[in-house]
């Protein structure tokens, strides 16, 4: 049995509250079980000098964990002195939603995402992926009306954790599993099933690609779900 008596294939309760910050042109909370990450979307008239003369769009995101969103205060990161977790996490993030887009459609367009972890117990990334798409989502429609949104989305992404612990596969992991699993990938994926991305490792012996599958299965399985929840916010 799993700490949180949850069953191998059962995902943890997904709760996305919009608008939650009223300034950003794109905003939600978004909660898998007890971590929590607030994402704002910032949109803006201008695109990165390298972008320069293409008309094409822009999405990039930040990502960071506030001093006590876990058990012990840590020190809070500056944009000089970021970890490199924090690089490969916000660069994960914008990856994921950048692939969601037409950048070509979004003309001279950029958007921030910024992903904040406000209590953190797994999964911060994952969440960051999919309360970001919301966020990013939300900022296009007040720009650029609702009608636009199929020549500029292609498609929802969204993301989850599948481990092995305990022997056991298992489908979007906390903190005490994450934190004891033999392996642990992070899958993200389209309504369509397509990967964007994923990251595996194994943390204490080998998986085989059996195994793998078995995860890949669970995490089209957590995708699902989770497009079925941010669909009910549009």
């Amino acid at each position: 049995m799993r700490p949180s008596n949850r069953q191998n294939n059962e995902i943890r309760k997904i709760k996305f509250t919009k608008d939650y910050i009223k300034h950003p042109e794109g905003s939600v909370l978004v909660e898998f079980g007890n971590t929590k990450v607030i994402c704002n979307a910032t949109l803006e008239e201008k695109t990165p000098r390298f972008l320069k003369g293409t008309g094409s769009g822009w999405v990039t995101a930040e990502y960071g964990m506030l001093p006590r969103s876990t058990n012990e205060r840590m020190m809070r990161e500056s944009k000089n002195r970021q970890s490199g977790r924090t690089m490969e996490i916000q660069r994960l993030i914008g990856r994921s939603l950048r692939a969601s887009v037409f950048l070509e459609k979004m003309t001279d367009v950029t958007v921030t995402i910024d992903c904040d972890v406000i209590q953190a117990d797994g999964g911060t990334r994952t969440a960051s992926i999919t309360g970001g798409f919301v966020a990013l989502k939300d900022a296009l429609i007040k720009h650029y009306g609702e009608k636009d949104m199929e020549s500029i989305i292609k498609s929802n992404v969204a993301s989850v954790s599948v481990g092995k612990y305990q022997s056991n596969i298992i489908l979007d992991l906390d903190y005490e599993e994450d934190s004891n699993a033999e392996a642990d990938v992070n899958f993200v994926m389209n309504a369509q099933h397509e990967l964007v991305e994923v990251q595996g490792t194994a943390e204490k012996n080998f998986f085989s690609r059996e195994e793998f599958n078995q995860m890949l299965n669970l995490a089209e399985e957590g995708v699902v779900t989770l497009i079925e929840e941010q669909n009910k916010l549009f």
